[in-house]
């Protein structure tokens, strides 16, 4: 369960988003503007900060900005009707991680949410021990014995990941909305380009990833 703020100076969609964010059994701080949702953080700690962009006394972008200086790793989601390319830039030079329009639909926003925050669980927990090899997420480095080797941030994010999670099993879909985001129209074979990237790199490890075909890939250790 993580605590979320909503910021939006319309009440109806602060209702739809706490409504949901309930249901996924978070708790929500809700504010109708940015200098409430300050006010909010002066007591409490969130774990995700969802804000809308026009907002009276502070806008969307000024709270976002403040939120960046309050904690550089809160992640914080954009929603907003300005859906123009130069609004969405503009967003995340303020500081956003994921940016969404209005209308939306609740449940993407939902994924969207559960998205940021895997990925901040994953920045928190920032070394793994599984088998005999150790991730470091503060160097992206995967140290084996007396060898260290730093994987590009990609493949680190996707072995991480797995290796936080041994044996369950992600798939294709869910690995690309988790490190490519749900907007990515690319080919959903490029996981497989950096599954087999990451196997070439364990290869001498007592680690490996597995796939279950129809299913997806899983981390598991070799037993000696």
């Amino acid at each position: 369960m993580a605590r979320i703020l909503i910021a939006d100076d319309d009440p109806h969609i602060t209702r739809l988003i706490a409504l949901y964010m309930k249901r996924e059994g978070h708790e929500t701080l809700e504010a109708s503007n940015g200098q409430e949702a300050l006010q909010l953080l002066e007591k409490k700690q969130v774990q995700l900060a969802i804000i809308d962009l026009m907002m009276p006394l502070l806008d969307g972008y000024q709270l976002c900005e403040t939120l960046r200086d309050y904690d550089d790793a809160l992640p914080i989601l954009m929603v907003t009707a300005k859906g123009a390319s130069q609004d969405k830039i503009k967003g995340f030079q303020a500081g956003t991680d994921d940016y969404v329009t209005k209308p939306f639909d609740p449940d993407e926003l939902v994924m969207r949410v559960r998205a940021l925050l895997r990925r901040a669980r994953q920045q928190t927990e920032q070394v793994i021990h599984i088998g005999d090899i150790t991730l470091d997420a503060s160097t992206k480095q995967l140290c084996h014995g007396d060898a260290v080797l730093i994987l590009p941030l990609k493949e680190f994010e996707i072995l991480f990941q797995l290796a936080s999670h041994p044996q369950q099993i992600f798939t294709r879909i869910q690995l690309i909305e988790a490190f490519w985001g749900l907007d990515y129209e690319g080919d959903e074979r490029t996981v497989d380009v950096h599954i087999k990237r990451i196997r070439d790199k364990l290869e001498d490890t007592s680690v490996r990833v597995a796939t279950y075909r129809g299913l997806g890939y899983r981390c598991e250790v070799i037993s000696s």
